[in-house]
């Protein structure tokens, strides 16, 4: 048998926004910091305070707040590289998943997180990584199977920071960007790039196995035909003798 793929577009294309909008983001991130330490501005204040009015507006503007440049080292690469495998792997659904991701995210930092300022992208990150590592095994797709591979890879070691090892970190923050990441993987399991299903065609060569997968030979093949033909032949006739 040969197979014949009925998907024949390819989900995955690369253009120019797959590395444009991540250095849009990282950008962002560093051009909101300069502001700070050009100007001798904090804007600690516009992170998330948890359980408060005032702190829901973190959830918009805490992603691009940071403590200084380290903070910003580490969040600038695994940004980076999971936006754009986002927007490479997973187009249809990619904006989706980072618009809400981002809200949800910070909604959810707001609800559990304790008293304190938490700002900073790393609770986005945290949903991405969540999000392209279980749906690459949730779809059973072998391309992003093997994306989830690579996310364990580089990013396996940051599950620790979900819980609460050190508490200049928003561990919350983390959990939160946890958990939406891996709600999302079932909201969107339908949506997005999917296996590839395949037809079965039967070719001449098919003709020579029986549905047991047993060979028949070339003698046997054509003596069966003979007997075939012979049989509808005589049933032709006993119609027409049958017939008024």
């Amino acid at each position: 048998m040969i197979t014949d793929n009925t998907t024949t577009e390819t989900p995955f294309k690369y253009d120019a926004l797959v590395l444009l909008i991540p250095l849009l983001f990282v950008f962002a991130i560093w051009f909101v910091y300069w502001i700070e330490y050009a100007f001798g501005f904090n804007f600690n204040r516009w992170g998330i305070y948890p359980r408060t009015l005032k702190g829901l507006r973190g959830i918009l503007f805490s992603p691009f707040i940071h403590s200084g440049p380290q903070h910003l080292f580490n969040n600038s690469i695994p940004l980076f590289v999971l936006v754009a495998s986002m927007l490479y792997f997973y187009r249809k659904i990619a904006y989706k998943v980072l618009f809400y991701g981002m809200l949800l995210t910070g909604l959810l930092t707001w609800i559990i997180a304790r008293p304190a300022y938490h700002i900073g992208i790393s609770g986005v990150i945290y949903m991405l990584v969540s999000f392209i590592l279980f749906s690459g095994l949730i779809r059973k797709y072998y391309r992003l199977v093997a994306l989830s591979l690579v996310v364990v890879f580089l990013y396996g070691s940051m599950i620790w920071y979900i819980f609460p090892i050190k508490t200049e970190i928003s561990w919350e923050g983390h959990l939160s960007g946890f958990l939406v990441g891996l709600a999302f993987v079932f909201i969107y399991k339908n949506e997005g790039p999917q296996p590839q299903q395949y037809v079965f065609k039967e070719t001449e060569f098919d003709s020579y196995f029986d549905d047991d997968g047993n060979f028949i030979p070339q003698e046997e093949k054509e003596l069966n035909t003979e007997e075939n033909v012979s049989n509808t032949i005589l049933s032709t006739q006993f119609v027409n003798l049958s017939s008024p």
